[in-house]
């Protein structure tokens, strides 16, 4: 499915969002900021579920020594490495195939293990948190971007409204693939989140799990560590 729309990909995600998904990635970065800020070019980043690379492309402001993403999807990091060599960011930036229940890396070895609303979309959510965790230096920081569930008047049935009928519409028009946008409401309504999910992270044992709810619980931002 994602190989069918990865040309159209990019400009949906801007579109549907009213552009907030750069505001959304650049809170990732933030957290990577202030955890590193002493050390930023030596650390090493892992972006799982990497897709066309946008969340890479934002911590490459950080200037860290590499940033390597993961996908199941080579249409879409097709489209990636040609947006990180057009950013002539390509000596910092590489994508690789893999699936998150089986991260191609050996243990211990990234600062950062980062993942931005791909988590819904682990064939095993657990052992895909299991499989970032391992790949994590002791101490290494965890954080997962992911569209969540909006509890206060008006943003929940406003988003509720919204998620439902206008995000498959344009996606379907825009991306002219059938499911593809209705798959996407589907999987955050049926996905964990807030204390839901932070009982995830505990169980498979990372630490100081806390959330960052952004634009109105429409997307949380977790933060763990190894």
């Amino acid at each position: 499915m994602f190989d069918e729309i990865s040309l159209r990909y990019d400009f949906l995600n801007h579109f549907l969002s009213f552009g907030i998904d750069h505001y959304w990635r650049s809170r990732v970065v933030r957290e990577i900021r202030k955890r590193f800020e002493k050390q930023l070019s030596s650390i090493k980043i892992l972006d799982m579920a990497t897709g066309t690379g946008d969340l890479a492309i934002a911590a490459a402001r950080l200037r860290p020594a590499i940033i390597d993403g993961v996908d199941i999807s080579l249409s879409m990091m097709e489209v990636g490495r040609k947006k990180v060599a057009a950013k002539r960011l390509s000596h910092m930036i590489s994508f690789r195939e893999g699936e998150a229940e089986q991260i191609p890396f050996e243990d211990g070895i990234y600062d950062v293990a980062m993942v931005a609303f791909g988590v819904r979309n682990f064939e095993g959510l657990k052992k895909g948190l299991q499989e970032m965790k391992r790949v994590l230096k002791p101490g290494g920081l965890m954080l997962i971007l992911e569209f969540s569930h909006p509890e206060k008047f008006p943003m929940k049935p406003l988003y509720s409204f919204y998620s439902k009928a206008i995000i498959p519409l344009f996606g379907r028009m825009i991306s002219r693939h059938n499911k593809a946008y209705t798959y996407l409401p589907e999987t955050v309504a049926a996905f964990p989140s807030g204390e839901a999910f932070l009982a995830i992270l505990r169980e498979v044992e990372l630490q100081k799990p806390r959330e960052i709810r952004l634009s109105g619980g429409i997307v949380t931002l977790y933060y763990a560590e190894k």
